[in-house]
């Protein structure tokens, strides 16, 4: 038995929420392995909108065992609130959610760390989403992180404190003024519905899971274009959310991993700083923006549009070893007369279908043309109904990645996916 991995193939945001519902009732167990609430995932079925920061999406399913891995990053104050949110919903985490001991905790005062460090940045800001997550990153890499299993040890408090003095000798560096106390009720009692789940050493159980036979989901957050060392660095996450990233957040061997299913939209988005190739600043991106309702799910910004970058989405299938495609959003493009695909960059005069090392180098995006089908495809259930300029658009990208696309979402609805053979 080997575990299955799931990816975002962009720069976050292409729908991993919806696809890890649809695909839950195939798995026993579904674990997070890596990102924090800087994620948002993205859930809709009997009407209602849900979506998960930290929690893995295989919640709403009482039979699937959701785990939070040891890559992950946990803000208590924001968990806490997506425990509540649940079970306003008739939904009891407890029962089928664990939490890895060695997950690193979201102090406050790594919050106010973030918030000073961006605005000490000016224009360079990266465009961080100001959660606390890349200073927790820091403290883990740096050997002075607090993690989950601390709490229930004798020193929690002593840990902390240490820790939080460390944060405001370093906040006294900056011209900012934060205040981490005001924070810190919520967050301890955060803490204490923390201490409600069971902690775990998930990479024993995991691996043991893996023994039984169990089917396991490894679920990734934010996109292939964010990862810290093949992202369009520095702007960038803090984490390896490539598949690579799955092995070490679960503590898996490489040899582990089975199916790697790699989920990109029709066309691409991007929220905060960065380079974006394709991005269309005239009627046509507002367009996209408009109908695929892009604006952030976590931080409710608005979403920079373009068109799909098939130079990006080739070199993620590359370092991913991707076996499966899922392209969502179709339905966006639904009332488009022309469709485009960049193919290539020309930088300097000159044509190149690989990423560059520099990201500041002027790209200009060399496009190929779809013709739009221009009729409405929410509805449809099967591949036989979907439009002919829709499966030529698909076709197109299965040749050029040599990667199949065996999932195409057609709508927001956990019910609006076509499986394709």
């Amino acid at each position: 038995m080997k575990v299955d991995v799931l990816l975002g193939l962009q720069w976050g945001d292409e729908g991993k929420g919806k696809v890890v519902d649809v695909l839950t009732p195939d798995y026993d167990v579904i674990a997070r392995f890596q990102g924090g609430p800087n994620a948002g995932h993205s859930l809709e079925f009997h009407e209602i909108k849900h979506v998960l920061h930290t929690i893995p999406s295989g919640i709403f399913h009482e039979s699937s065992i959701n785990i939070i891995g040891s890559g992950v990053v946990i803000d208590p104050i924001i968990f806490a609130q997506e425990i509540e949110s649940l079970r306003e919903l008739g939904v009891e985490p407890t029962k089928n959610l664990s939490i890895s001991k060695k997950a690193h905790l979201i102090m406050p005062s790594h919050r106010e760390l973030d918030a000073a460090s961006e605005a000490s940045k000016g224009k360079s800001k990266i465009g961080s989403t100001l959660k606390g997550i890349g200073p927790t990153y820091m403290d883990k890499t740096g050997r002075n992180g607090l993690r989950v299993g601390n709490v229930i040890g004798p020193d929690f408090m002593e840990r902390y404190n240490q820790l939080k003095n460390k944060h405001k000798n370093i906040l006294k560096q900056y011209d900012y003024s934060a205040n981490i106390e005001q924070h810190e009720k919520a967050w301890f009692a955060g803490i204490e519905v923390l201490k409600q789940f069971k902690l775990i050493d998930s990479e024993y159980e995991v691996n043991n899971y893996l023994k039984e036979e169990y089917k396991i989901l490894a679920e990734g957050a934010q996109g292939s274009l964010l990862d810290i060392d093949f992202g369009s660095y520095p702007f960038v996450t803090s984490s390896n959310t490539i598949c690579a990233g799955a092995c070490i957040g679960l503590g898996l061997a490489p040899s582990a991993i089975g199916s790697v299913f790699g989920i990109f939209k029709a066309y691409c988005t991007r929220v905060g700083a960065g380079p974006f190739p394709t991005e269309l600043f005239d009627e046509v991106g507002q367009k996209l923006r408009d109908e695929g309702k892009e604006y952030g799910s976590t931080t409710g910004r608005p979403r920079r549009c373009g068109w799909l970058d098939l130079v990006a989405l080739k070199y993620v299938v590359m370092i991913n070893g991707i076996t499966n495609l899922i392209m969502t959003k179709a339905d966006v493009l639904d009332t488009f007369d022309t469709i485009k695909i960049a193919t290539a960059y020309r930088i300097d005069g000159v044509e190149t279908q690989e990423m560059p090392f520099d990201i500041d180098v002027e790209m200009e995006p060399v496009y190929k043309e779809f013709k739009g089908w221009k009729s409405s495809i929410t509805d449809m259930r099967s591949e036989e109904e979907l439009p002919a300029e829709l499966l030529d658009f698909i076709r197109y990208i299965e040749t050029e990645t040599g990667v199949p696309v065996s999932i195409v979402s057609v709508g927001p609805d956990r019910d609006a996916t076509i499986i394709r053979k």
